[in-house]
């Protein structure tokens, strides 16, 4: 392995259940000049995460629990985290359902590890040198103190109240936050729900709308969440 030229010590999360290829990609990549960091799992991934965000993320779809594609989904509402799928799942339909999941690059095993970081350096070129955030940037005004903490399993509001979410409540919100004041189709949102508008009931994305306005409410909050006829959800304030 060739030495890195740069000498920025980009952090990189690996999450990969495999024990000796979680193991043996974090020792390369320190090798290679970039702080690494494995872990087996989307809960131990999301704890460091909401402590000590990453730059860059190397994530294995076949995980237990919640697969690599919904860690995906979740942080491409966090700026400034670069996502790099790498899985043995070498199919078009699996790359093209990634990339649209909202990773940056598509790798598929056995992945040589000099490519790996090659590719975690281009696109911390593209992206240039920003620091990844523990949760998504508001882009306006009207949300700029409802925000998502604690590895986005804590929604809190302007005045500081917090409600704990769960899986899909997560999802659902990770996905409206992520274009805040923007309208957000139902289709979007089953997407970042995990599942398929071809077989996904439309009444059960209006159900954890309706459920989480509910639950808001039980702990003082007034959610600034809006249905739009015909087309999804809006998470903003009204003007």
């Amino acid at each position: 392995m060739q030495a890195p030229y740069d000498s920025d010590r980009t952090r990189v999360y690996v999450v990969e259940d495999d024990e000796d290829l979680c193991e043996e990609m974090v020792l390369a990549l320190d090798e290679l000049g970039f702080d690494a960091s494995g872990f087996r799992d989307a809960g131990s991934f999301y704890k460091a995460f909401a402590v000590r965000p990453c730059h860059s993320a190397v994530i294995d779809i076949g995980l237990p629990g919640e697969d690599g594609l919904s860690i995906v989904s979740h942080l491409r509402a966090v700026p400034g985290v670069r996502m790099v799928l790498v899985t043995a799942r070498g199919q078009l339909k699996d790359r093209l359902d990634g990339l649209r999941r909202g990773a940056d690059a598509y790798l598929v095993k056995p992945v040589h590890l000099d490519e790996l970081a090659e590719t975690l350096r281009a696109l911390n070129r593209r992206a240039g040198p920003v620091a990844p955030s523990a949760a998504p940037a508001p882009a306006t005004p009207s949300t700029t103190m409802w925000r998502l903490a604690e590895g986005d399993w804590v929604l809190t509001d302007p005045a500081g109240r917090r409600m704990t979410l769960t899986s899909t409540e997560r999802a659902f919100l990770t996905r409206l936050l992520a274009s805040p004041g923007s309208e957000v189709s139902r289709a979007d949102l089953i997407l970042a729900l995990g599942g398929d508008s071809f077989d996904f009931s439309a009444h059960r994305v209006d159900a954890i709308a309706h459920r989480l306005r509910r639950k808001a409410q039980r702990v003082g909050m007034t959610l600034p969440l809006h249905s739009v006829r015909g087309i999804g959800y809006v998470f903003a304030e009204p003007c």
